[in-house]
């Protein structure tokens, strides 16, 4: 598939206690907003596990997607993999979408086979636009949270709801409406640490 770029492509990669054998490691894929709750999820789960993540603009369309999260995936050895993808990548159908979705989650319980997966609902676009309406994105959003359950019930694997979580509360966003303030990371990072332990 060939890549749609967006305006700015970053990647992040954490990995806590590098140096350290014989501790269980959780690693948080996701994007910007993985990042921002990531703190919560480590002071959570204290030292019991060592919290690594993911964050980056790309898509599970993006050929270079896979080539990010693989020295990850080969480097250690993870108890647990929290996935979360759908804020990015809107220059990708729905279709090119579930396309990728799948053949990532496939490729992580091939690559990754003692690891529990986790999937998560990414969360809401909760922009506004000129009538007031939301953000076509909101749309967008919740088909590719529909085909992340799709596969999730195909494969047999638990959900993490962070949609359901947060859409119905604005209060919890930044200005930006896509991104969330202290309480809302707060209460995303209890979520994910609830379906970690």
């Amino acid at each position: 598939m060939t890549s749609k770029r967006e305006s700015i492509e970053w990647c992040d990669l954490w990995v806590k206690d590098a140096d350290r054998d014989g501790v269980p490691r959780v690693l948080l894929v996701g994007d910007s907003i993985t990042k921002s709750y990531h703190s919560f999820v480590e002071k959570n789960l204290g030292e019991r596990f060592a919290v690594a993540r993911l964050s980056t603009s790309a898509c599970v369309c993006d050929p270079d997607f896979l080539k990010q999260l693989q020295p990850l995936v080969e480097g250690y050895d993870f108890s647990i993999i929290h996935f979360n993808n759908g804020l990015h990548g809107w220059g990708y159908s729905e279709e090119e979408y579930a396309e990728g979705y799948e053949a990532v989650v496939d490729w992580l319980l091939g690559h990754a086979p003692k690891a529990k997966l986790i999937l998560a609902l990414t969360t809401p676009d909760r922009r506004i636009d000129r009538n007031g309406e939301l953000d076509p994105g909101f749309r967008r959003v919740r088909e590719r949270n529909r085909i992340a359950q799709a596969v999730a019930l195909k494969r047999n694997l638990p959900v993490n709801d962070l949609f359901s979580l947060v859409s119905d509360h604005p209060e919890y966003f930044s200005d930006d409406c896509i991104h969330f303030n202290e309480q809302g990371q707060s209460l995303l990072g209890d979520q994910v640490t609830k379906a970690i332990r």
